[in-house]
């Protein structure tokens, strides 16, 4: 009788058929919707990390860093130095998620994909001279392994774990390894190097360490890739094997995903992106209170209730009832719902700390009901005010704006981009960069978007 070890081998082959699609990619196998969809992403993200890159908080983190950073190369995005690529990627990441504001993939796992693979991309693209051809491939690619890896695993969230820290680091590992060129063999071994990494707790919403989840996922992507080329194995059954990430992150499994269409079915077409400063899953909240207020033109102060219908999921995540700072509002229903009504927005100031202690904005939190319904989507809420002089309004959203179902315009991402860079010191105005960006493919070196990006 044989007795077979924890990790024997499955021979399943699912890791290395996944790492051989990735070493064997090139930028001219993507199709112009996929290309295109990149560059919409690169301007977004962008624009949130430079939103990010004056706040004091963002600054402290950056002194910390810049005492034990050895070496440069990389640039820190909004700020006149650079460091090392390991560190830069650190709190460029941090910064492109500390806000909320950066896109989020809705194709079955909720994941904030660019914030750790630009992070890491842009510093270690930066550091070996690669162009905007290469930022475009890797980039891509690591949207193919986070989400792809994250369907593996289909029970990952329930467990607990922050999607963009675990499935993160996995996504930044296999974009950095494009941009190395490694084999297949190497990039199977960078995937088990990542994953090995993956971390990130679910218990930090509303604090600075959410947003670091990112930017250590980015920084451990970049290991996980050069310690590959060093020639660091890893298991090259990372992902299905007998104590694999799907099966020690995941109840269940379904491993046909991380290989089903590869090359067809591309991961960053589902990508949303956000109009509003918070969790994705609290946006067709907000959007119905904004069309409330507009259609009823009655003040906050004449509602006697609101009955929201919402998806249980987003109760379970966004549940926080008297959020006291601007992060733990970002999780916050009746904060957003109230925001929404009163100031028929939900951007960066909304999410302040002088917003969450607002005493409007608290009123009116008191009086939103949240009503969980399975029937609803996660895009898709009712909100029902009843005022006190007996008139009721009742507003529905079927997709909330920036899903696949629902997507923003080209010309949104620019106008979103210029607010968030509007007023920094950087080396270009913001419309330049932008420009640079939609003709990224022809950037030969993307050291001259960094520098764009820079402080002057």
């Amino acid at each position: 009788m044989t007795v077979e070890y924890g990790v024997a081998p499955l021979k399943l082959g699912f890791t290395q058929k996944f790492s051989s699609f990735c070493a064997g990619t090139r930028y001219d196998d993507l199709p112009d919707n996929v290309i295109h969809e990149a560059k919409r992403g690169i301007l977004d993200w962008l624009g949130c990390a430079i939103a990010a890159s004056d706040n004091p908080k963002i600054l402290t983190f950056l002194r910390t860093l810049s005492q034990f950073s050895g070496g440069s190369g990389a640039t820190v995005i909004g700020q006149n130095q650079k460091i090392s690529p390991l560190d830069a990627s650190i709190i460029n990441g941090q910064m492109g998620h500390f806000f909320d504001y950066d896109d989020t993939h809705m194709g079955g796992v909720v994941l904030h994909t660019s914030s750790p693979v630009l992070a890491a991309t842009l510093a270690l693209g930066e550091k070996q001279n690669k162009s905007g051809k290469n930022l475009i491939l890797s980039y891509v690619l690591g949207f193919e392994a986070g989400v792809r890896v994250g369907q593996t695993a289909p029970s990952h969230h329930d467990g607990g774990w922050h999607l963009t820290g675990t499935l993160g680091t996995i996504a930044a590992g296999t974009a950095a390894s494009s941009l190395l060129n490694l084999d297949s063999v190497k990039t199977s071994f960078a995937l088990g190097l990542a994953a090995t990494q993956a971390a990130g707790m679910q218990q930090n919403r509303g604090t600075m360490s959410k947003s670091f989840h990112a930017g250590r996922a980015a920084s451990n992507g970049i290991l996980a890739a050069l310690m590959a080329y060093s020639d660091y194995d890893s298991s090259d059954e990372i992902i299905e094997g007998r104590k694999g990430f799907s099966k020690i992150y995941s109840v269940t499994q379904n491993y046909d995903v991380l290989t089903d269409s590869l090359g067809e079915k591309w991961m960053i077409l589902k990508n949303g992106y956000k109009p509003y400063a918070c969790g994705i899953v609290l946006h067709p909240l907000i959007e119905a209170m904004i069309q409330a207020s507009k259609s009823a033109n009655i003040t906050h102060n004449e509602i006697e209730k609101v009955e929201a219908q919402i998806h249980p999921h987003t109760i379970k995540i966004t549940g926080v009832e008297n959020p006291k700072t601007g992060l733990k509002s970002k999780f916050s229903l009746t904060h957003s719902a109230a925001v929404g009504y009163i100031e028929r927005c939900a951007g960066l100031a909304q999410y302040s700390d002088d917003s969450a202690l607002n005493e409007e904005v608290m009123s009116l939190r008191k009086k939103i009901i949240p009503i969980p319904d399975e029937n609803m989507r996660k895009d898709q809420c009712s909100v029902t005010i009843k005022y006190k002089n007996s008139r009721t309004e009742t507003v529905s959203i079927t997709h909330a704006l920036g899903t696949t179902e629902n997507p923003v315009s080209d010309s949104f991402l620019v106008e979103k981009f210029i607010a968030n860079a509007e007023g920094k010191l950087l080396n270009a105005k913001p419309a330049q960069i932008a420009e640079m960006i939609w003709d990224i493919e022809n950037l030969k070196n993307i050291g001259g978007l960094m520098q764009a990006v820079s402080r002057k």
